[in-house]
């Protein structure tokens, strides 16, 4: 019996999607602890393709 597991084309076998982030001086804000925070992050998700397996059967 063979494996046909490919590597998933969409995660590259990651099997996470990591959340893009954009950054704005414009929306610059300062923290209690005095940091700079310019960027918004979406959260990192399972791979839709594989269902977060890395690879597709």
């Amino acid at each position: 019996m063979t494996s046909d597991k490919k590597t998933c084309p969409l995660c590259k076998g990651s099997k996470i999607m990591i959340g893009a982030c954009e950054c704005n001086a414009e929306w610059r804000g300062v923290d209690k602890d005095e940091s700079v925070d310019d960027c918004i992050c979406e959260p990192d998700t399972k791979c839709p393709e594989c269902n977060g397996k890395g690879y597709i059967e």
